[in-house]
């Protein structure tokens, strides 16, 4: 046995070292560090002598692991997670030497000086470490059961729209639960929606559920529209509007909408609205979930009337629509990077009563705003909004957050309007969808940042009426929403240029300098990640092969290029959330780079890529076909070979910002290693090191913020104040949703509900339950 255990190990360390010699090689050639070709040197080196059996082995290696951290300490200092891959797997090799088989085996007989004290010690480090770990991750203790006032109107109690108001502040003003009783959070119910699709479609439950009354309403990834009882979850009415799924590669729906008829009585004079992946816009009673016979046809609308020909999978509803003046107001997910001439991105608004067409916004003609001519259609391929929006009742204006015109990462055939408006916030009139405002977050985007969140409203003293636009880019914008002027500073700055033929590039870029950024830590070869000196190595080839010359550095087709922050963000769909009472900004942001590179059309044809089709409709992540311009684009995370990021910790981090002076209040990291690991496999073990994460979260005038998102599946509730850490509780997959507070007169207490379903890209597992927490029935 010792004999075998002694040539195991030094067939690792030969391979190990001749990986790091021929890998440090490479970098070294690349202007990387020499570091890594030394230490394989050092590792043939001993074990050849570990081979002959010479005892220089143990002491040659040791002092190697002593340079090893001089050398890692002077590169990142005393960061935990920068030296972990640097010294933990040499120090385990080295740990090997110090045992009696391979002293032994080396003509070592007499016991290691302290030996017996070494491996009990070791032991215990371990042992404590992990333990520590999840005594750490608990749930905190129980606290006070003092509980907090009832709402002071029945208003407070509901939850009306996504986001609670329609300027999407994610703010609950109730206060029953508490920072001093929030440990008594318990499990009340939890609702089942069943399986949806046929199994083969990725699905992400990632409903903001709304309340109005005594009906809690939500809808489910085929588009199912279910009403349940807020105290206890029972199922009232359910609705299946036989959605054709056919081509839908992610069944989402992020919520519904709720209207009240002025005036009217009886059936569906309260109305729920939900629009669907085959691209239909449905009225139901909210008292039954039958349709409304006086809404379009029979209860619907179809959108994709004035879209032409529209391929399957091309084009669908996954937000729910905004409402303003008695208009639904909505746009469309357009999929990504295809081709040229993809279906319109024409935002539409819909009478609420009627369902009569009211207006149309088409990029493709800004001033006119009504139907196509008979025979033509609204212009393919203009920038889409798929995001959900924002309404201000007052100003009567819909904030409208746009993506790109179709592909995503060339944009050499873009007109004119196209540039004006992607990536952009835009303020339409409400009634007629004329053009208020815009503000441009990214000018000539090529590289997916479309405006993936809702813009947030929010009132400051002296009558400032505000908005804040969060972003991909991690930038957050905060302009005065009824002129689109920034309150806080935003500056154009200098970006890097050289880009590939027939394309073209913004000499500057818009910076919000009046809010910190959320991009996370710029990348640099030292800041490349890995659980081994063989995978950091890896990454830190890859990243000096790549192209990266800071945030906004163009694709090109000679080398990848670094872009960061990636498509995750920065700030993805779940926003911010605002508590008013504090002037604070809550923020989760993503730590995470993409690695693309544009591939000529000559290469893509080779390779067989080709636009997507009903028939295979994969993740929007991989090879764009880009069909009509000269290149396609390969498009992924920026991971190392054991699908870990390269970057180091932390990926995910949850923030504060006082709106006030725009400064960091505090910052943390966001999420454990319990759910996540190499190989996509879980570590289960709740190390803190900040995780991807996507989802929102949700401010209470009490002074909490509860908040899934996380790759981890927890749902977690925060100090809004200081960012201390209250409650956790463990979810049956990632809360990748936003969550939602409401009253329940019939036990008179808060609930706080979540839909944790998981996401399939995220890797954080999958359910289909909603789940609700509340404090013990007194």
């Amino acid at each position: 046995m010792q004999r075998f255990l002694n040539a195991a190990f030094l067939i690792v360390l030969v391979v190990t070292g001749l990986s790091l010699a021929w890998l440090g090689g490479r970098l070294l050639m690349l202007g990387g560090s020499p570091w890594y070709l030394l230490s394989g040197l050092v590792m043939v080196a001993v074990a050849l002598l570990g081979w002959r059996r010479v005892p220089l082995s143990i002491a040659l290696f040791w002092a190697f692991l002593a340079a090893n951290l001089t050398w890692a300490l002077w590169e990142v200092g005393l960061d935990g997670w920068a030296l972990a891959p640097r010294l933990a797997m040499p120090l385990c090799l080295g740990l090997y030497m110090l045992t009696p088989y391979y002293r032994r085996h080396v003509g070592r007989s007499a016991p290691l000086p302290g030996g017996r004290v070494l491996w009990p010690a070791l032991a215990l480090i371990v042992g404590a470490s992990i333990g520590l770990a999840f005594w750490a991750d608990r749930t905190p203790a129980a606290a006070s059961r003092i509980w907090g006032p009832a709402p002071a109107s029945a208003a407070d109690g509901d939850w009306i729209a996504y986001g609670n108001d329609r300027g999407g502040s994610r703010y609950s003003p109730l206060e029953q639960i508490s920072p001093f009783n929030v440990g008594n959070l318990e499990p009340t119910w939890t609702y089942h929606t069943g399986k949806v699709g046929d199994g083969k479609q990725g699905t992400a439950f990632q409903v903001n559920p709304i309340k109005v009354g005594n009906r809690l309403f939500l809808c489910a990834g085929n588009n199912d529209v279910i009403a349940l009882d807020p105290e206890t979850g029972r199922q009232l009415w359910r609705h299946n509007p036989k959605t054709d799924l056919v081509g839908v590669y992610g069944l989402v729906c992020r919520g519904v909408t709720y209207y009240r008829v002025p005036g009217a009585t009886g059936a569906c004079a309260e109305r729920i609205f939900t629009a669907t992946l085959d691209a239909r816009l449905i009225a139901l009673d909210a008292a039954t979930g039958r349709p409304c016979p006086g809404f379009g046809r029979g209860g619907q609308v179809d959108l994709k009337t004035g879209l032409g020909q529209v391929d399957k999978g091309y084009y669908f509803v996954t937000s729910p629509p905004a409402l303003v003046r008695g208009r639904l107001v909505l746009g469309g997910w357009v999929t990504d990077g295809q081709k040229i001439r993809e279906p319109s991105g024409v935002v539409r608004a819909f009478d609420a009563v009627t369902g009569d067409f009211a207006w149309a916004f088409d990029i493709g003609r800004p001033d006119d705003h009504g139907l196509p001519a008979p025979g033509a259609t609204f212009t393919p391929g203009t920038p889409n909004s798929w995001a959900p929006m924002s309404s201000d009742e007052t100003l009567g204006l819909v904030y409208v957050p746009t993506g790109n015109a179709t592909p995503d990462y060339f944009g050499g055939h873009r007109t004119a309007n196209d540039d004006r408006y992607a990536s952009s916030v835009i303020a339409l009139d409400g009634m007629t969808g004329a053009v208020r405002w815009s503000f441009q977050t990214t000018h000539h985007d090529l590289w997916d940042y479309d405006v993936p969140a809702q813009s947030t409203l929010v009132d400051l003293p002296g009558g400032v009426r505000g908005l804040l636009q969060p972003t991909k880019r991690g930038e957050i914008f905060f302009l005065d929403r009824a002129t689109g002027k920034p309150i806080l500073p935003v500056e154009e700055r200098p970006v890097p240029q050289g880009v590939v033929p027939g394309e073209r590039l913004s000499k500057t870029q818009p910076y919000s300098v009046g809010i910190p950024s959320f991009t996370g830590p710029r990348p640099t070869e030292r800041g490349m990640w890995g659980l081994t000196p063989i995978d950091q190595a890896i990454c830190r080839i890859r990243f000096r092969e790549a192209r990266f010359d800071g945030d906004m550095t163009p694709l090109s087709t000679q080398h990848p290029t670094i872009t960061w922050p990636g498509y995750l963000g920065g700030i993805d769909w779940g926003g911010v959330s605002v508590d008013p009472r504090r002037g604070l900004m809550i923020v989760n942001n993503n730590q995470v780079g993409n690695y693309n590179r544009l591939i000529p059309r000559a290469e893509a044809d080779r390779r067989g890529i080709k636009p997507m089709n009903a028939i295979h409709m994969g993740d929007v992540g991989g090879p764009a076909a880009q069909q009509g311009v000269p290149y396609a684009a390969q498009i992924a995370p920026f991971l190392s070979p054991l699908a870990i990021p390269c970057q180091q910790p932390p990926y995910g981090r949850i923030n504060a910002v006082d709106l006030k002076t725009g400064k960091m209040v505090w910052s943390r990291l966001f999420g454990t290693s319990r759910d996540s690991g190499p190989l996509a496999l879980p570590t289960f073990v709740p190390i803190p090191m900040g995780v991807p994460n996507i989802g929102g979260s949700v401010a209470t005038a009490s002074g909490l913020t509860f908040i899934g998102a996380t790759q981890e599946h927890a749902f977690r509730a925060y100090d809004t104040a200081t960012g201390r850490l209250l409650w956790k509780a463990r979810l049956p997959a990632g809360g990748n949703a936003s969550p939602s507070s409401y009253w329940s007169n019939a036990s008179g207490r808060q609930f706080v509900v979540i839909a944790a379903g998981g996401h399939g890209a995220m890797l954080s597992g999958s359910s289909d339950q909603l789940i609700a927490y509340a404090l013990p029935k007194k």
